[in-house]
């Protein structure tokens, strides 16, 4: 299914569990992935949910224009409101992974009164010193030429080879080379103006809009994934209503890792509202 805004459209499909249900969950996958990340762990996830899952503009089977304006934050917040508003669910979780977390954080600083709940899996509120914004920023443009330089298969081969990711070595073959896939189905064009406009040094960093949030926050992180679960328990630190849930035997990617573990730990949280 699609939802059509001016110049290009958003692909997203859905699992209808229960029309008498009033909770949603709505799925953000991070960068280079697409709603195909969550297959696998759809199945495991509460029943009393009716679950979205949206690729993100430059992803998936949604559209890539040109226009890097499309890509910056405030831009993906409203094309996530008028997504909100198409399906006129009543008590919607946002559940985000990595980049997909910035999105449903940004989100979720304008919108609050919109959110039942917020799901936060590996991810941050943004870069505070303008310093580790500035090396960020570099970095992506080191990455964005290598985008340009080589093939979509190329760059999803080294992204998949990057530190972060080395616990998921540990994966089958099958389930890899299922991930690798369905990230090259992404496009240059699409991936290039994702970091350009929402990468990592760009976004804002939302401290002083989380300490405001008042919205019951699940931060879910792998135990294996140092950095975020250092990161996450600072965040726990600052959001007032929030629980920080560390899953064993698992890396940055935890519902890829661990999906068993990770649809336990969102179902306990989804059902108790």
């Amino acid at each position: 299914m699609r939802i059509d805004f001016n110049k290009f459209s958003l692909y997203y499909k859905k699992i209808i569990n229960d029309r008498n249900n009033d909770k949603a969950i709505v799925f953000l996958h991070g960068f280079t992935g697409s709603s195909e990340d969550w297959e696998e762990i759809s199945s495991r996830i509460t029943k009393k949910a009716n679950l979205y899952f949206i690729d993100l503009i430059g992803h998936g089977k949604s559209d890539s224009p040109n226009d890097v304006r499309f890509y910056k934050a405030e831009p993906i917040t409203k094309q996530l409101l008028a997504f909100f508003e198409k399906i006129k669910e009543k008590k919607i979780f946002l559940l985000g992974y990595s980049m997909g977390g910035r999105v449903a954080l940004n989100f979720a600083a304008k919108y609050s009164n919109l959110l039942k709940g917020l799901i936060l899996e590996s991810s941050m509120t943004g870069l505070r010193k303008k310093s580790e914004r500035e090396k960020r920023i570099a970095n992506d443009e080191k990455i964005i030429e290598f985008i340009k330089s080589h093939s979509v298969e190329e760059f999803v081969d080294y992204w998949m080879s990057l530190d972060i990711f080395k616990t998921q070595k540990n994966l089958s073959k099958e389930k890899l080379n299922k991930l690798r896939k369905a990230k090259i189905k992404n496009n240059k064009v699409g991936l290039i103006n994702s970091l350009k406009g929402f990468g990592a040094g760009k976004m804002k960093p939302l401290y002083s809009e989380i300490r405001e949030n008042q919205i019951e926050t699940l931060l879910i992180t792998g135990d294996l994934d140092k950095k975020y679960m250092k990161l996450n328990s600072a965040i726990k630190n600052i959001i007032p209503h929030a629980t920080h849930k560390i899953t064993q035997n698992a890396g940055h990617n935890v519902h890829l890792e661990n999906p068993q573990k990770f649809a336990v730990v969102v179902n306990e949280y989804v059902e108790k509202f």
